[in-house]
């Protein structure tokens, strides 16, 4: 079950509650789901008990307890436990979510967290006439697009090196009306900083990493290919799960996620008995339930990180999530492929779907900030 997924099932919790006579309340349209915050428990956790207890008029602790056995009854839903003043905290069969999420995301490419449509937003990005606040503003519109937003961008100024560099794009230049104040307004770069130097990537990047409040630096780092540059790990981990897919190919298998535990054909090294006799079939576990619990966790958590990144003009949240999924990828991908002389197996197929999964949030996610997603580094 993906976040996307669990979100629908904790609303029709409240639907079915509300259709019960349980609850009086108008059911929202969205349920944000979100990793379980310190005292939390599970895969997911979500405060909508806390949204509905006023409409409710009932404790959010009795909405909780009202909405918990909707939730047992769904299919993927191992637990919910509550705590606080009525999180639901949320358990997921891990072999059937894990699939299921790679699939979504195989499904979705890199549009994977994108909302479905518009959404009726109208949303106005102005900015100062300042280098990185043009490049925050930029990439904040690609996000609150990506999220179903209709986004108009303005500067009090551009310099045309900015657009031909950096790649920044605004819909018009110049002082606006007093009612259209500025609200993208990043701390600026040094002036020693010369961020153009660094070329459109690494460029966008320095200054987009970091936080709003915090002040870039513009310098070589960003163009080191080692570990202890964050961008280089991104695209790294891009380029290795890319050419996971080629070598793949050229050893005859394609990706699949599977469909979770259960008897399959014991052919070649998909296994029999301990001795090696083949028993015509074998219990096989769902090759993603442990395969990377933390890469499958950050895959998921990317729809949220998105909407929040949007929601908050805040492109640096994005850039730092790159960074966790790269981070928890590198180790995974080196066991992607066959060694030695093994077969392909189902759980190489799986590792294999898991890795294209990865090189799809990452290309994802570098796009909406407006940087490059090379196959080959």
């Amino acid at each position: 079950m993906t976040p996307v997924e669990l979100s629908r099932t904790v609303l029709h919790a409240v639907r079915r509650a509300v259709d019960a006579g349980e609850l009086s309340v108008a059911v929202p349209t969205r349920a944000v789901v979100a990793p379980p915050g310190p005292g939390g428990c599970g895969d997911y956790a979500t405060s909508i008990a806390l949204q509905l207890a006023r409409p409710a008029g009932q404790p959010p602790l009795k909405v909780a307890e009202v909405l918990r056995p909707h939730l047992l009854g769904a299919d993927g839903i191992t637990d919910v436990v509550l705590t606080g003043p009525g999180f639901l905290n949320i358990s997921l069969d891990r072999a059937a979510s894990g699939v299921g999420l790679v699939g979504e995301i195989l499904r979705r490419g890199e549009r994977y967290g994108y909302a479905d449509g518009p959404d009726g937003r109208v949303v106005q990005l102005h900015c100062p006439h300042d280098l990185r606040a043009v490049v925050v503003a930029d990439a904040a519109a690609r996000l609150l697009r990506s999220q179903g937003a209709l986004v108009r961008v303005t500067a009090e100024g551009v310099e045309p090196a900015w657009t031909s560099v950096l790649g920044v794009a605004v819909d018009a230049v110049g002082r606006a009306p007093a009612e259209l104040p500025v609200n993208v307004r990043p701390v600026p770069a040094p002036e020693s900083a010369d961020p153009m130097s660094l070329g459109r990537d690494a460029g966008r990047w320095a200054l987009l990493h970091p936080a709003a409040h915090d002040r870039p630096r513009a310098d070589d780092q960003h163009l080191v290919q080692r570990e202890s540059n964050p961008l280089f790990r991104v695209r790294y981990a891009h380029a290795r799960a890319r050419a996971a897919t080629r070598n793949a190919a050229d050893l005859g298998f394609t990706a699949d996620p599977g469909s979770g535990p259960g008897p399959v054909p014991a052919t070649g090294s998909d296994t029999g008995t301990p001795n090696g006799t083949a028993t015509g079939t074998a219990t096989v576990p769902a090759p993603l339930a442990d395969a990377a619990p933390q890469l499958l966790a950050a895959l998921a958590d990317h729809p949220r990180v998105l909407a929040a990144a949007a929601d908050h003009r805040a492109p640096d949240r994005l850039a730092r999530h790159l960074v966790t999924v790269a981070d928890a990828a590198l180790p995974f991908l080196p066991t992607v492929l066959p060694r030695g002389g093994e077969k392909p197996s189902a759980a190489h197929r799986a590792r294999l779907a898991l890795a294209e999964a990865v090189g799809a949030v990452l290309a994802g996610g570098l796009d909406l900030l407006g940087i490059d997603a090379p196959d080959h580094l």
